[in-house]
């Protein structure tokens, strides 16, 4: 799950970060009354969506005074900004944070994510902060070290710390500050299940004073359920509406940009079904997973599901019984398709627990369905079905 920039920093504070103060608006009418809280004749106006590339977009800018403030503001809210990680609809700016003007002297890079690979915990640390850290890892390796922490409730030592922020050479003082900002991220992956948090630039400003000028947080959702104060700041306005039903029934699904819509369980089933159709020269239209055990009801929802994205062209239904029965998955995909009446192609294949009983089924439901007798054979099908 995805946070904001403000509620980001909101948690660093809590864990005794160092960041800028700031305010949050969801109506212009609230700038005068906000920034009353905030002591500084300049600030930075930062359009709050999940996605980077705000600046380039248009969605970052310094203000010199109140008036210059609102003017941008007005501008600002309600844009649709368009950035490398928007995708070409771009998304429609709703919040804006307003932010104590800070006086760079120098930008570094600092994050911290769980390295599934190694189970640790990865601290990346580079001199080149505000930039893309992919281009520069490209570009400049030199410039970024990895350390990678075991998990273990006493925390860091002092040798792994000064390990993290050795490429930064900070003064004494400046080390006391960055040794409890590390010790604070830490914390904050263990305590609250982030899977990632970027600070990216982390400054010095004009009075030597390290500051997180900019936050993201990234959280485990499989661990949500027992962090309901994260739950709370999920913005359902900045994820696509299609996903917002698929989580109420408990589905895994992901919308791309394709037109062969798919239905499988097993996520690894998922990925094959996909490269295979992608093999025969078409792009799936999402991700989807109705798990191991789903019932009639939550299949039904799942076809539902697919049917809502207009590109859907056909649909690849790829089912291994083992847990998930056969029959249970075809007489859902009987209700669904009948109660919407479906127009597209749809090609089932079954395997498994039940899958006579499931084929039974859908041959005996007067509907147009073609069986395949395997997956190279299903991706086959349905490609053909919808040229």
């Amino acid at each position: 799950m995805n946070i904001h920039e403000h509620q980001a920093k909101e948690i660093l504070k809590e864990f005794g970060a160092p960041v800028s103060n700031g305010v949050v608006i969801l109506s212009l009418n609230e700038i005068k009354s906000e920034i009353s809280k905030l002591n500084s004749e300049e600030f930075v106006l930062k359009a709050q969506i999940h996605a980077g590339g705000r600046g380039k977009a248009g969605g970052v800018k310094l203000v010199k005074n109140i008036s210059e403030l609102e003017e941008e503001a007005k501008i600002m809210m309600g844009k649709v900004l368009i950035t490398h990680q928007t995708g070409p609809e771009g998304k429609e700016v709703k919040r804006l944070y307003i932010e104590e003007a800070s006086n760079i002297l120098k930008e570094f890079y600092l994050s911290c994510l769980i390295d599934r690979e190694t189970s640790k915990i990865a601290f990346i640390s580079s001199t080149e902060g505000g930039m893309d850290i992919e281009k520069v890892a490209l570009e400049t390796p030199n410039k970024i070290i990895t350390n990678k922490i075991e998990l273990k409730d006493e925390g860091l030592n002092k040798k792994e710390i000064d390990k993290i922020i050795s490429i930064f050479k900070f003064n004494n003082k400046q080390k006391k500050v960055a040794t409890n900002l590390i010790k604070s991220l830490y914390k904050i992956v263990l305590e609250k299940d982030a899977s990632l948090i970027e600070i990216n630039p982390l400054i010095i400003n004009n009075k030597n004073e390290i500051i997180c000028l900019d936050a993201k947080m990234n959280f485990d959702d499989n661990a949500i359920f027992r962090r309901p104060e994260i739950l709370r700041l999920r913005d359902l306005n900045e994820e696509d509406p299609i996903e917002i039903e698929a989580s109420k029934h408990d589905l895994a699904y992901i919308k791309l940009n394709g037109s062969i819509g798919c239905m499988v369980n097993g996520a690894g089933l998922a990925m094959a079904t996909m490269d295979i159709i992608k093999l025969y020269g078409k792009e799936p239209a999402n991700f989807l997973d109705v798990g191991g055990g789903a019932s009639k009801e939550k299949v039904a929802a799942a076809f539902k599901l697919i049917l809502s994205d207009k590109n859907v062209k056909g649909i690849l239904i790829n089912i291994f019984g083992g847990i998930m029965r056969c029959d249970v998955l075809a007489q859902g995909v009987v209700d669904a398709a009948k109660e919407i009446n479906l127009s597209v192609p749809l090609v089932v294949r079954l395997a498994g627990t039940n899958f006579k009983e499931g084929k039974e089924i859908l041959d005996k439901s007067n509907l147009k369905i073609l069986s395949a007798s395997d997956l190279n054979d299903a991706a086959k099908k349905i490609v053909e079905a919808i040229k």
